[in-house]
């Protein structure tokens, strides 16, 4: 097993970092057990890390830091019942790859797929699309190393109790090592992007959500130009996505990231390049394959705080946002993304039993942000808002109580599994203790 040592652990957007004391790369799930026993033993704590996306300071420690970068791979096809077995290192882009070889996919996925199969479920990823729910909800099985180093399989049908805690936990109750998902059919989907204005756009929303199977949009501060996005199954032959790629690495990274540097430098050109954007955007259709389409590259970094609303209040929500921006001013160039994913039943899942509006707030990295996230908080507040778990934000455990009706029963599950807290941060504390 690969031990590294003195190293400076950085998250993706550079919001956090840490030097633990020891970064280790187990390669089957016997090792993971094994160094969960150890640091029992030696009563040191254990984050797990998978990409590192999460803006939060999630799996920050000066302790032991456990990748499953080599614990990864597609372990199993289950043809029969439409399932895969896989481990829970995978990336996304990886599993999206090699179902794809096989004639199979995931019904859905969020926008960057560069994130572990683990840490994905964990933080409650989602996509876009009112008939499905995040990605937690594709979870038949999985396998947890528990506080104790014990390998438990839970399910609906093996150990039941604690299936739905699992499935959106934070690693606060365990290491996942191995899950299985539900699979489809691969499809083809033809994507199309076009741009409207935002009062003809207002009164179409809710056939835009309910006439497309992926449907996601943008805001544009400071202007009235709203970028749709949808996806749909199409039965024309997939394309060359190469023009595709090219069109997104350019105009969405390098060209942006020209632009976002002038916003840096000069903030009051926020508003007008954002308009500027909002106007560049062009109209795009083309087919390919599903797991093609889902995701796009991320290149420009950024912070970013997301909230999830009950559906109906999308249009409210949206009309506040707008006010809001305009009448404070906020220096702000990057568009905000607005998705819908199904209700579900995951005790911890910012979807728990509503329909839910995603909606997303970035800044550019090196830009002023606490004011604006502040403000777009405190109206997502107002709209029940739950926060997504691997973005930014300030609810206490007080208000995530009010929040998450089963996280009282999450807790007692966390406490029963993990009695001395190894699975535990500063940060996790702050949350749940």
């Amino acid at each position: 097993m690969k031990t590294v040592k003195g190293i400076t652990w950085k998250n993706w957007a550079r919001t956090c970092e840490s030097t633990p004391e020891k970064i280790l790369y187990p390669s089957s799930i016997e090792e993971v057990s094994s160094i969960v026993k150890e640091a029992s033993k030696q009563k040191k704590t254990i984050r797990v890390v998978g990409a590192g996306h999460s803006f939060t300071s999630l799996v920050k420690t000066e302790e032991w830091l456990v990748s499953l970068d080599s614990l990864s791979g597609i372990e199993q096809f289950d043809e029969e019942n439409s399932m895969v077995t896989v481990l829970g290192g995978t990336r996304l882009f990886q599993l999206g790859e090699a179902l794809g070889r096989a004639g199979y996919a995931q019904e859905n996925l969020g926008d960057i797929n560069v994130q572990s199969i683990a840490g994905a479920i964990s933080t409650g990823t989602h996509g876009t699309g009112l008939e499905f729910g995040n990605l937690s909800t594709q979870v038949m099985e999985l396998s947890l190393v528990t506080a104790y180093g014990e390998i438990l399989t839970i399910s609906e049908k093996q150990n039941p109790h604690y299936f739905k805690a699992c499935l959106v936990s934070l690693g606060g109750l365990g290491i996942i090592v191995k899950v299985k998902l539900k699979m489809i059919k691969s499809l083809v989907y033809e994507y199309r992007s076009e741009k409207v204005n935002y009062s003809q756009f207002e009164q179409q929303l809710d056939h835009y959500i309910a006439a497309n199977r992926h449907f996601e949009f943008y805001l544009f501060p400071f202007s009235d130009i709203v970028q749709i996005k949808t996806m749909n199954i199409s039965d024309r032959k997939p394309q060359s996505l190469s023009f595709h790629h090219f069109n997104n690495l350019f105009l969405e990274n390098y060209l942006f990231f020209i632009l976002s540097e002038i916003c840096r430098l000069f903030p009051k050109s926020s508003r007008s390049i954002s308009r500027l954007s909002a106007k560049a955007v062009g109209s795009t259709a083309i087919a390919a394959n599903s797991y093609e389409l889902f995701a796009t590259p991320r290149l420009v970094k950024f912070r970013e705080i997301e909230y999830c609303i009950p559906l109906y209040h999308f249009k409210s929500a949206l009309q506040e946002i707008r006010k809001c921006i305009e009448a404070k001013q906020h220096q702000v160039h990057f568009p905000i993304e607005c998705r819908t994913v199904k209700a579900d039943d995951i005790w911890l899942s910012p979807s728990y039993q509503r329909d839910s509006a995603y909606i997303a707030f970035h800044m550019y990295k090196g830009m002023p942000y606490e004011e604006y996230f502040q403000d777009m908080e405190s109206i997502m507040k107002k709209y029940e808002g739950r926060p997504h778990w691997g973005k930014m934000h300030n609810q206490s455990k007080e208000e995530l109580l009010s929040l998450y009706p089963k996280l009282p029963e999450f807790l007692t599950i966390r406490n029963e599994l993990d009695p001395q807290g190894i699975f535990l941060n500063d940060y996790m504390k702050r949350l749940w203790i």
